[in-house]
């Protein structure tokens, strides 16, 4: 994502709203209010959200890299959050969406000091279930999101696929832009462009489905599979789907094919 200053605020809330509702699962209240809070000592700092729930204060910081004293900054954010709201319950979350493994501290015990905040690694969610809501911002979170072993380009065509089937052109380029910033953060920026290129092209225009539809033929289908997935970098499961073959005997007609060869 770069670094946090160059994103605007807007997104910044949208997305940590975003994260409260799908990650962190917090029933927000009716009267649940937003607190712009500017917290000033010798610097000033502005945490990434901050809202009143109930009787509960919410605080949660988006990181994307790694921060050697965010255990002190958390605990910092704690105490300004205390000054002015000492009978509320003070929840404190830093959500995690970096490349690399996660080791920052998430308490400190010291002396007669014993506090601790929850640490949330984006990359320990399995993104199925997001990507399966029928809620766009849920959806936009799950690239994100533990790909378990699945082909990234095909998780990418899906993600996009749903977004477009659900989103008006307005709405589309809002999740679309979304999708570009958490991209960055799991180097797929190259699988979000060849994924937004799919979804311009209608498959039962192409050439290879037209002679795939005309022949009938299952190896035909196949060999014509084999060529949309390569020259047009689709996912063999909208081409499967189209073709109306299934994708357990093509990736084994793939397989000996590799084998004949």
């Amino acid at each position: 994502m770069g670094k946090k200053d160059v994103i605007s605020k807007e997104i910044l809330k949208n997305i940590a709203r975003d994260i409260s509702k799908h990650i962190l699962h917090i029933d927000i209240k009716d009267d649940m209010e937003i607190i712009n809070q500017e917290f000033t000592r010798v610097e000033s700092r502005e945490s990434d959200l901050l809202f009143q729930n109930g009787d509960e204060i919410v605080h949660i910081e988006i990181q994307n890299n790694h921060h050697s004293q965010m255990h002190l900054r958390m605990c910092r954010y704690y105490t300004d959050i205390l000054f002015l709201y000492e009978e509320y319950k003070v929840s404190q979350y830093m959500v995690y969406i970096g490349k690399e493994k996660c080791y920052m501290k998430s308490q400190i015990k010291r002396d007669r000091m014993n506090y601790s905040y929850d640490i949330i690694d984006m990359r320990d969610i399995a993104c199925e279930e997001l990507i399966e809501s029928n809620d766009p911002s849920a959806i936009a979170l799950s690239i994100l999101c533990d790909f378990k072993g699945e082909d990234k380009q095909t998780v990418i065509n899906k993600i996009l696929r749903k977004l477009r089937e659900l989103n008006d052109d307005n709405a589309f380029e809002k999740y679309l832009e979304i999708v570009n910033l958490y991209s960055t953060n799991r180097g797929l920026e190259e699988n979000v462009k060849q994924g937004v290129e799919m979804l311009t092209v209608d498959i039962e225009k192409t050439p290879f489905y037209q002679i795939g539809v005309e022949k009938g033929k299952l190896e035909e289908r196949f060999d014509n599979a084999i060529m949309m997935i390569k020259e047009f970098q689709l996912a063999i499961d909208d081409v499967v789907q189209k073709l109306n073959i299934k994708k357990e005997e093509l990736l084994e007609y793939m397989k000996n094919k590799k084998e004949e060869v």
